[in-house]
């Protein structure tokens, strides 16, 4: 295991293409960190500033508090899954997990060893003697991941190392990698796109944009206290309700405008709790009903033109076209600067 630091870094490309920015960080020893945000945010060039397979314009590195701004990647105990696997066609499962484990350095007796125990926690001891096009995406994703571990780096960085999976295979794929981690205990770094992905799998979660920190925290941090307009639209599924109009409650802050939000979970079709709220109702008129089982999506317009989705129960039959109304429960709506989008607690 390996805390990984990073003070102040600034990646700046030919042209003066800002891609990081200050960015500052304390990882400790462990830890599954998600960097999370959407495409061109940095977080890509990020872990890659970590792996060394990207120079720092500006700012310090450091790894179990060494230093490691000018060290190779290959010597800074750091392992990386990526997208789209990079397995060897040429090689077997076998020499891919192996591979990168030298020879030299250790018998061949525990080079097989070591494959040995990483195959089978990743389930692939049936598979040791196939090539890669042999394999489902699944599998492949299974064959890096052995090869991350079985040198028992430091770090592991995965960048979007479940995108190319269809939706249940991801799912369990998730599932997996908190397995691993608990097994290994080993410093995870997590890019990816996908918000549900960073708040199942994650200790703590890194938003960005554009280049910049917007909030640090945990899962339950960012969803229930978010810093500001951003995090707050882009955590949680789905997308938190806006708006300048929504008459739910003042709508100024210390003189100065506002923008309110609140969840689809938050709003509620019930008479009980029409009567319970009445003083914060809305109505809307339903675009689409989408059923999920034990949950409907009603996804409306509301009174103000804007867009607003909400959760229903299974038995509400609403259709498009038709009139609802919701009550908002008023602990629940979210409040922000209109003018610096910071949130106001």
């Amino acid at each position: 295991m390996a805390s990984v630091t990073l003070k102040n870094i600034c990646k700046i490309y030919d042209g003066g293409v800002k891609a990081v920015t200050d960015f500052s960080l304390e990882i400790e020893d462990g830890e599954v960190i998600a960097f999370l945000g959407p495409s061109g945010c940095g977080k890509t060039t990020t872990l890659r500033i970590i792996a060394g397979l990207e120079e720092i314009t500006s700012g310090e590195l450091f790894i179990e508090g060494k230093l490691v701004n000018e060290v190779q990647p290959k010597d800074r105990g750091i392992a990386m899954v990526f997208q789209n696997y990079a397995l060897f066609p040429h090689m077997t499962v076998f020499e891919n997990i192996a591979f990168g484990l030298q020879p030299t350095e250790m018998a061949e007796g525990e080079i097989r060893q070591k494959v040995a125990v990483a195959s089978n926690v990743l389930a692939l001891d049936n598979l040791l003697g196939r090539k890669p096009k042999e394999l489902s995406g699944g599998q492949k994703q299974r064959v890096a991941l052995a090869r991350a571990l079985v040198r028992k780096n430091k770090v592991v960085l995965l960048d979007e190392p479940l995108s190319n999976l269809d939706a249940k295979l991801r799912y369990s794929m998730r599932t997996e990698l908190i397995k691993l981690h608990q097994k290994f205990k080993t410093t995870f770094i997590y890019v990816t796109h996908d918000q549900t992905e960073a708040m199942r799998i994650a200790d703590r979660i890194v938003v960005m944009r554009d280049g910049f920190i917007q909030q640090v925290g945990t899962p339950e941090e960012l969803y229930f206290r978010p810093k500001n307009l951003f995090v707050a639209g882009f955590i949680g599924s789905p997308q938190m309700n806006f708006s300048e109009k929504m008459n739910l409650s003042e709508k100024t802050h210390m003189g100065k405008k506002i923008i309110e939000g609140i969840r689809a979970e938050a709003l509620y079709a019930d008479e009980a709790s029409l009567q319970k709220f009445k003083d914060y109702v809305i109505e809307a008129n339903v675009e689409i009903r989408e059923f999920l089982g034990d949950r409907v999506y009603l996804h409306c317009i509301g009174e103000n033109g804007q867009p607003l989705v909400a959760f229903a129960p299974p038995e509400c039959m609403a259709k498009s076209g038709d009139k609802i109304k919701f009550a908002a429960n008023p602990e629940k709506i979210y409040r922000f600067d209109k003018d610096t989008e910071e949130a106001i607690y």
